[in-house]
């Protein structure tokens, strides 16, 4: 009964794809999956998200990114990658990173069109066919919005409350509660694979920066199939540094607005000061002096610190040393191996 109902989809599936050929080769769709440390959620989201796809008007290609998994990730995707030619896995000499991840499967992509989704489903499947509906009717850029996330703890709306800080300190505007759950056309993401290659990125502020015809489509994330959110606090807190830094130029400004603050209390002193002379004839001025001096060194040194932050960056980008090095990839036709 399995294989019936399988060959009934694939027929229904090919059958679809007739229709919206029109005599010309049907059209394929790049889906991106970041991988690090999820053997207990990729055959889950291989059996939930493979028939989902069969039944997409477009070919398909699944490219796995193994972020240097400690796992069994990089064997279970070796597997998937053998007995299915539409899989496709790079793995990584280490891990780089989440972003690094989802550039390399642009990198590594040929589809007309390219969606980047995590491996916990907690990116529906079903939304794929949404988007390809988008990409359709001209859209080039298509933004996944959040609009409740089953699994949504502190820390996820700490990070809803970071996006609308960021639009308030940064000229780019961006999207509440968009996630790396995105879409492009190949035209737009050759864009981002050319001209986006900092070291220090913020790929889905990037998305959303690159212009072209775009849109959203709201989601509802789901809970985690498996394993548990690899963000910590600490990742957070200095992911979050590094995107302020890389859309908005307000730190290096507040030496600035700091100067003027100092100036402004130290008018106030001054004149509180002179009071007490005219009114008490000697005015004790020990512990205003300490205060002073201790904010103005507080804000002498944040202030040091946020141009450090700045020159980090400037330095890691100036030693241009590779955003991921693949140590090798399995499933691609043989001028991509």
């Amino acid at each position: 009964m399995e294989d019936k109902k399988k060959n009934e989809t694939r027929q229904s599936t090919m059958q679809n794809r007739m229709e919206n050929m029109n005599g010309q080769k049907p059209k394929t769709i790049s889906i991106v999956i970041s991988v690090y440390n999820e053997e207990k959620a990729l055959h889950e989201f291989y059996r939930e998200a493979t028939p989902v796809f069969e039944a997409l008007p477009w070919n398909y290609e699944l490219i796995f990114v193994n972020d240097g998994s400690a796992d069994a990730s990089g064997q279970i995707l070796a597997e998937l990658a053998a007995a299915d030619p539409r899989v496709r896995v790079i793995n990584f000499s280490r891990n780089f990173g989440h972003e690094a991840a989802m550039l390399a499967g642009l990198d590594h992509s040929s589809g007309e069109g390219i969606v980047c989704m995590d491996a916990d489903l907690q990116h529906p499947p079903e939304c794929v066919a949404q988007i390809i509906e988008k990409f359709e009717e001209g859209y080039e850029v298509i933004n996944m919005v959040r609009t409740k996330n089953k699994s949504a703890g502190f820390i996820k709306n700490l990070t809803s409350a970071f996006y609308k800080f960021l639009n308030k300190i940064s000229d780019v505007k961006l999207e509440n509660n968009a996630s790396d759950f995105f879409a492009l056309t190949a035209n737009a993401a050759q864009v981002l694979k050319t001209n986006y290659r900092e070291k220090v990125r913020f790929l889905r502020g990037y998305v959303q920066n690159i212009g072209f015809n775009r849109t959203t489509i709201e989601y509802e994330a789901r809970a985690r199939v498996a394993g548990e959110s690899k963000y910590s606090i600490r990742k957070l807190f200095k992911f979050s540094i590094n995107t302020i830094l890389c859309f908005s130029d307000l730190p290096l400004k507040l030496g600035i607005y700091s100067g003027i603050i100092v100036g402004f209390l130290g008018l106030l002193v001054m004149l509180e000061t002179i009071y007490e002379w005219a009114v008490k004839g000697t005015p004790n001025g020990y512990a205003t002096i300490v205060v002073l001096l201790c904010f103005m060194f507080a804000m002498l040194f944040v202030i040091v610190g946020i141009i450090g932050e700045y020159i980090a960056i400037l330095f890691t980008e100036l030693k241009d040393r590779p955003i991921y090095i693949v140590h090798d990839t399995k499933g691609f036709p043989e001028k991509e191996s």
